[in-house]
């Protein structure tokens, strides 16, 4: 079962007896826990109907004694078990005759990151429970992400707006979702947040700082590029943070210099590449500053930094290096 379907399913009122929610994006896990657990029982009948375990603590004796517990004054209770991927094969033979025919006044959850669908115990869930991976969002997927969280709050945003925060912000869906609240209220009585509204709302943070080195050292502009870094690290960053940012916008710039290199038209680079036209331009600026050579060479020393900023290299030291490399080529 997709998230899609599932959240679909709990919005129509189908609340499954057994499910596990798991995957690497757990903004997604915590909000669909959420979503599931205001439909499965009645608030104020909490402290009677609802249980929580943890996967690395409990042998499954107790969680199967919770699930087989009747509901009180209600007519479902709730089991939840975290870090279910923790739980040992002890546990998990346990629990198997149950999750073959489970309870049906309980809803058992369990959450966790990472499962392995080969063994027994997944095998059976699969058939008699529903399984849902919440997969780690792709860049491209963000701004789209953007603009739904953004009608959650009664409000529209522009496309490149929407853009431009995934740009700041990246791969942080819990960060992103706060920044959207914030902007939400921010625009006040406005139906719809502009890029303007981001670019305010952000330019005193670390995220707008990370952007403007990004920007910067695509310009080979070594001043600017070094006052960003400082302010980078006077503001706490740390160094795998910046070249984690760092490389998503030279991937992107190196996607643009090839399709420059085959002779594209810049609108159908915009297109290829799903780049908004207000940022186009910008971007191409910055790609035909480098050879495909010089940005693999990048590439390499991005990989290296965040290896020895890691493994005990001094964090600046690193930093301004591979800052000066990228500006004037002098490696």
């Amino acid at each position: 079962m997709t998230p899609q379907e599932f959240e679909t399913s709990l919005k129509k009122g189908i609340i499954p007896t057994v499910c596990f929610l798991y995957g690497e994006e757990q903004f997604l896990v915590d909000r669909a826990v959420l979503m599931l657990l205001e439909r499965a029982i009645d608030p104020s009948l909490k402290d009677f109907n609802f249980n929580v375990f943890y996967g690395n603590e409990s042998k499954g004796v107790d969680i199967l004694d919770a699930a087989q517990t009747l509901p009180m004054f209600s007519d479902r209770r709730a089991v939840v078990v975290k870090r279910a991927e923790q739980l040992k094969a002890d546990a998990l033979e346990v629990l198997l005759p149950y999750i073959m025919k489970p309870a049906a006044g309980t809803c058992l959850l369990l959450t966790g990151t990472k499962i392995d669908q080969r063994k027994k115990f997944f095998l059976e869930f699969k058939k008699h429970g529903d399984l849902v991976e919440y997969k780690r969002m792709y860049d491209n997927k963000l701004p789209g992400f953007i603009q739904s969280e953004t009608t959650v709050h009664g409000k529209s945003m522009e496309t490149a707006a929407a853009e431009l925060l995934a740009a700041l912000i990246g791969n942080n869906l819990q960060e992103l979702s706060s920044q959207i609240e914030k902007l939400a209220v921010y625009a006040g009585t406005k139906a719809r947040i502009s890029v303007d509204d981001v670019r305010t709302m952000a330019s005193s943070s670390k995220a707008f700082t990370a952007f403007e080195l990004a920007k910067y050292l695509g310009l080979r502009d070594v001043q600017n590029s070094i006052r960003s870094l400082d302010a980078l690290f006077l503001n706490g960053e740390d160094a795998p943070m910046m070249v984690g940012a760092l490389t998503r916008h030279f991937r992107q710039l190196w996607r643009v210099r090839e399709l420059l290199d085959r002779k594209m038209p810049q609108a159908d680079i915009g297109r290829e590449l799903s780049i908004n036209a207000f940022f186009l331009g910008d971007i191409i600026t910055q790609a035909r500053n480098f050879s495909r050579r010089e940005l693999k060479r990048i590439f390499e020393e991005f990989y290296s930094c965040d290896v020895a900023s890691k493994t005990g290299g001094q964090p600046y030291t690193l930093m301004h290096g591979l800052t000066m490399g990228i500006c004037t080529g002098g490696w």
